[in-house]
């Protein structure tokens, strides 16, 4: 009786030493799987050709995954882009000097962008909306920078702005907002008629006074405040609010 009681007891125990078995293994299988489920292209090939030296072509899992040297990876910066972009600005910059107004126009580059601010003085006489014969020549000279660049762009936001005319009296609202979405209107279609890039990439936008870069306490301040800026973005940036980019360039 006590030896039939002891084979048991010593059967239970062999059970359990399989079924821990068992287990150790299933938890070595899991840990194997997860630790190849991102597997490095290049020790992947290696690790196939050295099971099967003589297979002229790699397992399809290798080449369902090959990324081209210019295709753009998920999440990652396509470098040709980056080039280009920054050759947008290069350009934009050497416009500026070429045309000797560097004191009329603040160019900003940034991650993704590049922010253009003119004074409204060389686009429009005081209230009007209508682009001065100078402002077509400028508009000219930027469009022409724009254009090589116009498929890696993926938005140019046009932003009118006027001033309040008096320190302490707010402009009437509807003709403030009206005169700045116009001018930003003009300016969006003159450059949509040199068709450099697609007519959707252009959006136009009247901030009328109420996005001052200045105090409105006296004319040379005013005067900072009456501006069109072009906001140029690149493919796949990320979006940012208006003060993200006026902070940038402080």
């Amino acid at each position: 009786m006590k030896k039939r009681r002891k084979k048991s007891e010593e059967g239970g125990s062999n059970w359990m030493d399989t079924y821990g078995d068992m287990v150790t293994l299933l938890l070595c299988f899991f840990v194997l799987l997860y630790s190849i489920s991102s597997v490095d292209q290049s020790k992947w090939i290696k690790l196939v050709e050295s099971f099967n030296p003589e297979a002229k072509k790699v397992s399809q899992i290798v080449t369902d995954t090959e990324v081209e040297a210019d295709d753009e990876v998920p999440g990652g910066v396509n470098a040709d882009e980056q080039a280009a972009f920054d050759e947008l600005h290069d350009r934009l910059k050497q416009a500026v000097q070429d045309a000797g107004i560097e004191s009329e126009v603040e160019l900003t580059k940034g991650d993704g962008y590049s922010f253009v601010r003119f004074r409204d003085t060389m686009f429009f006489d005081g209230d009007s909306s209508i682009i001065r014969p100078e402002g077509k020549q400028i508009l000219d000279i930027f469009a022409a920078a724009i254009a090589p660049a116009g498929d890696i762009i993926q938005e140019i936001q046009i932003l009118g702005h006027t001033t309040q005319a008096l320190p302490d009296v707010q402009n009437d609202v509807v003709s403030d907002r009206v005169l700045s979405a116009e001018r930003a209107a003009n300016v969006t279609g003159y450059i949509q008629n040199k068709n450099i890039l697609s007519p959707d990439k252009l959006v136009s936008v009247g901030y009328g006074q109420f996005r001052p870069v200045a105090p409105f306490d006296t004319e040379a301040n005013r005067s900072k405040n009456r501006r069109v800026e072009l906001i140029i973005t690149k493919n796949n940036s990320v979006q940012r609010s208006l003060d993200e980019y006026y902070a940038a360039m402080e």
